[in-house]
Order: structure tokens, then C-alpha cells, then sequence
């Protein structure tokens, strides 16, 4: 399923949320919204994997795009990263990405992203003897582009691959230290299954030594413990995923209490078979038990759908009242690692913004 973007729902005589229920997917579309849990090589839509495997001579093994949406069919988190890592053969040069991350940008300003915190792999790329300087430079031009294009700020976080050794991810930090200016955190992602956060205390240690704040993905595929660990021993400022937290009653709560943001991702989860439908996902009851969940997109390229499209899908499946839409987008900006004054100013924008659409 492609996400529908504004532009095409006027080509169809009608704005977004203007068939049917329009008040929640306007909502969902026209509220301001930071963006926490994305990672740009995920957000590769097959025409440009195309047209990038035609510029790099990269042979791929689909025949067209119909080719690629069939194979989008996932038993797992690693089912998944398998086609995700083979899609990134394409991502060469500067300019490759670059091109990637100017897409997204039209995308989720489209969305009405306002401030994201994007995610990169810098192993998946450096293991394949592309430049880390790169990687980094064609993603930052085009984010700081994408501030005076469309009044989108962004923070960028590289993220180690947990299936790779410790030793790999400090190797890793190393060569981003150079860049250190560029990155706002760092975090873990990739196969959670017997990749605990604990592998990576003594990297996330030195990273926090060095400056950086921290992220981790825990809960998804993994268990409960996962999130505690990355609260724990890696620090982590929140969580990405966390929905397996609702197995543990005492995590629960204190994830209520402390108020440690979870950056969830519905369509993902679904599709990833996390929740076997998106009317039966959790989002709700951690909403409902006071947690501080926000919507992402997480890898929209490949699971349907951007932050607008999952709010307004999510609040669909769940029933969630216009007043749950808006405090899951003001939890975005309050998770955010933005300036207190900056995340004030854009709560005050979903205020008004809300206001404007409830009247």
C-alpha cells in the first residue's frame, strides 16, 4: 500500500480526511508532528531503487516495482532486515543519499513533520567500503536543506547493528567522532533476538563520555528485560518500539512514572507481525495507562505508510478520540531532544493548530 500524499487525494476531488470520518485524519495530516523513530534507509521507495541501481550499475533482482511490492511480505523483524539490507546495495555515492533523504523530507513536510530525528546506519554502508563522509554529507546537505525548503528542523542518530560485535560498534564510534558535531545521540537497531542491550554497555558508555545522548531499540522482537536493560545500563533517554513492555506490569509502571517516551511504530508492527492486526495493537492501553507513547513511521518505504498515514490509520483501528490524536503529537515534540523553548513553541502550534480543526 502506498501512503497518499495531499496532492494526490486533490487529484481525487478530496482533501485528506474529507471521506467520511474527516475530523480524525485531518487531524492526523494537518497537525504539526516531530518524526522520532525513522530510519532513512528505509524510507528507499522503489522507483528510486531503481533509478539508483541504473546510475550505480547495481544489479537487483526484481523486474519492476509490482516486483518489490510483492516481495514486501515479512514473517519477522529479520525477514525484513534482509530485504532492507539488500535494498542499501544501491546507496553509493554523496549524492545517493542525499537523493534518498531529500525524498523523505518532501514526504514528511508533506505529512506535516515539522522536526524529525532520523536514524542511519552507518555499518551498513561502511561495510561495504562506502565512505562514511559520504553517508553523512549527502544526509546532511539535504537536511539542512530541508529547514529553509519547508521550516523542518532535524537532529540526525547514527545507530549501531546489534547482530555485529561490541567491538564493531566501538569501532564505529570511533570514525563517527569526527563527525561528532553532525549528531545529536546515537542508538541500536537491527535483529533483537540474542542481541541484548547489555552486548553494548562499554560502547554506549564511551559514546555518553563523548557527548551523545542515547536511543535504543528494545521490546520490539526482544523482551521486556531489553528495555530495562537499555534503561539502565545503556541509559537511554527512551525507547524505540517498547510495546512488549505491557508483559511486564512492574515495567509498566515505571515507565508511566518516569515518563520515558516509547517512539511506536503501528504499521510496522503489524506488518512485522509484532500484533497480528492493527486493531489489536497495544497502543491504546500504554496510552490509556499514562505512558508517554508517540506514532513513527519507522521504515515507511516498506510497511505502507508515513507518520500522518499510521496516526490516522492507528486512531481508526483503535477508536482514539480526536483528544488521544493530539496528545500523541504533542508527546512527539515532548520526546523530542529539542530545546525546551523550542518543544514549547511547537506544543503551543498543535494547540492552536487543534483548536482551529475542533471548532
Amino acid at each position: 500500500m502506498s501512503p497518499t500524499t495531499k496532492d494526490e487525494a486533490t487529484a481525487e476531488g478530496r482533501s485528506p480526511g474529507q471521506d467520511g470520518s474527516s475530523l480524525i485524519e485531518r487531524l492526523a495530516w494537518e497537525l504539526p508532528k516531530a518524526e522520532l523513530h525513522l530510519h532513512l534507509e528505509g524510507t528507499l521507495e522503489p522507483e528510486l531503487f531503481f533509478e539508483l541501481a541504473k546510475r550505480n550499475n547495481v544489479t537487483v533482482p526484481y523486474a519492476d516495482v509490482a516486483a518489490i511490492h510483492d516481495a514486501y511480505v515479512f514473517e519477522d523483524l529479520q525477514s525484513f532486515l534482509d530485504l532492507y539490507y539488500q535494498g542499501c546495495d544501491v546507496l553509493v555515492t554523496e549524492d545517493d543519499f542525499y537523493d534518498l533523504t531529500a525524498a523523505y523530507v518532501r514526504r514528511a513536510a508533506d505529512q506535516g513533520v515539522r522536526h524529525a530525528e532520523v536514524f542511519f546506519d552507518p555499518q551498513t554502508h561502511t561495510d561495504r567500503s562506502v565512505p562514511l563522509a559520504a553517508v553523512v554529507n549527502g544526509i546532511s546537505r539535504a537536511l539542512d536543506e530541508a529547514e529553509s525548503a519547508f521550516g523542518m528542523t532535524s537532529y540526525l542518530i547514527p545507530c549501531f547493528l546489534r547482530h555485529l560485535s561490541a567491538e564493531a560498534a566501538m569501532t564505529t564510534l570511533e570514525e563517527l567522532l569526527a563527525f561528532g558535531p553532525a549528531f545529536v545521540a546515537v542508538g541500536l537497531d537491527s535483529g533483537e533476538q540474542g542481541n541484548p542491550p547489555s552486548k553494548f554497555t562499554e560502547v554506549f558508555d564511551r559514546a555518553r563520555a563523548e557527548g551523545f545522548l542515547t536511543v535504543a531499540h528494545a521490546g520490539e522482537e526482544g523482551p521486556p528485560s531489553y528495555i530495562t536493560e537499555a534503561l539502565d545500563l545503556l541509559d537511554v533517554r527512551r525507547i524505540d518500539h517498547g510495546v512488549r513492555c505491557e508483559e511486564d506490569a512492574d515495567l509498566v509502571k515505571r515507565l508511566a512514572g518516569e515518563q520515558v517516551p516509547l517512539t511506536v511504530c503501528p504499521l510496522s508492527n503489524v506488518k512485522l507481525r509484532v500484533f497480528p492486526t492493527l486493531e489489536q495493537h497495544n497502543l491504546g492501553r500504554l496510552l490509556d495507562a499514562g505512558l508517554a507513547v508517540n506514532v513513527n513511521s519507522d521504515d515507511p518505504a516498506y510497511f505502507g505508510g508515513y507518520v500522518a498515514d499510521n496516526l490516522a490509520a492507528t486512531a481508526h483501528a483503535l477508536g482514539l478520540t480526536a483528544t488521544q490524536v493530539v496528545e500523541l503529537v504533542a508527546n512527539s515534540f515532548d520526546a523530542s531532544f529539542l530545546p525546551s523553548g523550542d518543544k514549547a513553541r511547537h506544543r503551543a502550534e498543535v494547540v492552536r493548530v487543534a483548536a482551529a480543526l475542533l471548532r
